[in-house]
């Protein structure tokens, strides 16, 4: 039952973490493009360390130290007296009220936090992309539609929120939708990060009856694998069924070759 509750688990993370790496690199975007110089370069910057960083070594990295940062200021506080060391050789050791989460917590409670650093993981990597592709989607709207609006006395504020945000997305669609695809297939990297998805489960189940039936395959995890293949390919088909017929959506009435493609068929 585990085995089927984790695929709930990996639709739960998308579920979650595609709108929040989406505010992350609007957050992003709309900095980089700030007036406010302090303000473009953290956007700019955000933008450029995240990509540059290899996935697997920021969910490796990140994580750990999210996770002894949160339990180093609570050890600040908590144990004020603590007089050992906190780092002993490769050892993090902090009192045990500082524990995140505590050590006598529910299995539940265990699993929750494991799961929302990897949301927050997921979220801040993937917004970094997201962030590159909103850029490039909010230079791509003509700069004249935004001048004409200021001249009919819209505020640089309301020209942005009215004219430019509204309009990004046709153009912003084709890189979130590849986004979205890569984020399907990065799901698996939650094994990396202890959480119990999917991919755990299926070498769990299947080295253990590999132990006990040599029939019909010598190893089991191959069956298990093979329905994850077909998992993944279902999950990409439907994302792309959904994602067509957004784009189909978004481009009526807009000047790019979707939006010329559907006048034509409708002349």
């Amino acid at each position: 039952m585990a085995f089927y509750a984790s695929f709930g688990t990996v639709i739960l993370l998308l579920a979650i973490t595609a709108p929040v790496s989406l505010l992350f690199g609007f957050g992003g975007a709309t900095a980089a493009r700030s007036h406010f110089l302090p303000l473009r370069w953290l956007g700019q910057g955000y933008t450029a360390v995240v990509r540059g960083v290899p996935d697997i070594v920021f969910f490796m990295f990140f994580v750990i130290a999210l996770d002894q940062g949160i339990e180093y200021l609570r050890h600040q506080i908590k144990c004020p007296d603590w007089d050992q060391p906190i780092r002993q050789g490769n050892d993090f050791i902090v009192c045990t009220a500082a524990k995140m989460p505590l050590s006598n917590s529910s299995q539940w409670v265990h699993e929750s936090y494991g799961f929302s650093l990897a949301v927050l993981t997921f979220a801040i990597v993937f917004g970094a992309f997201a962030a590159n592709v909103l850029t490039g989607a909010m230079q791509a709207v003509p700069r004249s539609q935004i001048e004409t609006a200021e001249a009919y006395g819209m505020s640089r504020r309301q020209a942005f929120w009215r004219i430019l945000v509204p309009q990004m997305w046709v153009y912003a669609l084709p890189g979130l939708s590849n986004l979205w695809m890569i984020l399907i297939k990065a799901t698996p990297l939650l094994f990396l990060l202890g959480v119990e998805d999917i991919v755990y489960w299926a070498r769990e189940l299947g080295g253990s009856k590999t132990n006990v039936y040599a029939y019909p395959h010598p190893d089991w995890r191959l069956y298990y694998f093979i329905g994850l293949l077909f998992f993944y390919l279902g999950m990409t088909r439907l994302s792309e069924i959904v994602l067509g017929r957004l784009t189909r959506r978004l481009s009526h009435g807009q000047a790019t070759v979707a939006g010329e493609a559907q006048r034509r068929v409708a002349g």
